[in-house]
């Protein structure tokens, strides 16, 4: 390749940063000269915040136990994508699920079935959870008890999936006065 292409290559992907820096600049409480000068810095307030979370990755023993656990006591809803994956949706969210053992790549560092705590929000009143729950014949470990969100009061259940992962399934107060504790 001749010096000018490599030369044009680089400015055009130098063009490229510098302009998708001016969009995030419009978007952002920062201004583009700010933006430009934080370039390869990580210092300050970042220039973008997350909004939501869009899915987590669950490291199951067992596909087929994990989604019938999660339908069946969640109404999560079973969803199958690029290459026959699973995942289980919920809202705008979901848990994609790899096997143990059989992981896609890129994945986490050490991917064990077992090692998440969750917490999950419903408008459904906890009694009602509390009775499918038992109906279900999921063991509460703990709840309902009162604890903070990450918007404020919330008040909890707590059992495991199948793999043992710790789920949380919370309402928020209505009572805005209501103890709550970590």
């Amino acid at each position: 390749m001749c010096s000018f292409m490599l030369l044009h290559r680089t400015c055009l992907s130098s063009l490229r940063e510098v302009v998708g820096l001016f969009f995030l600049s419009k978007f952002h409480s920062c201004s583009f000269p700010e933006m430009m000068s934080r370039q390869g810095k990580c210092e300050g307030p970042p220039p973008c915040l997350i909004q939501r979370l869009d899915h987590l990755v669950l490291t199951v023993k067992s596909i087929e136990d994990t989604v019938s656990f999660y339908s069946r006591v969640l109404g999560m809803e079973a969803v199958t994508f690029k290459g026959n994956r699973k995942a289980l949706r919920f809202g705008k969210q979901k848990f994609n699920l790899h096997e143990a053992g059989m992981e896609f790549e890129p994945k986490a560092h050490r991917p064990v079935p077992g090692s998440i705590d969750v917490c999950l929000i419903t408008e459904t009143p906890l009694d009602q959870l509390v009775g499918h729950l038992k109906a279900c014949g999921v063991t509460i470990e703990e709840g309902p008890v009162a604890r903070t969100g990450a918007t404020g009061p919330i008040t909890s259940v707590y059992f495991r999936d199948p793999d043992k992962n710790l789920i949380e399934v919370s309402n928020y107060s209505a009572d805005p006065a209501a103890d709550s504790k970590e």
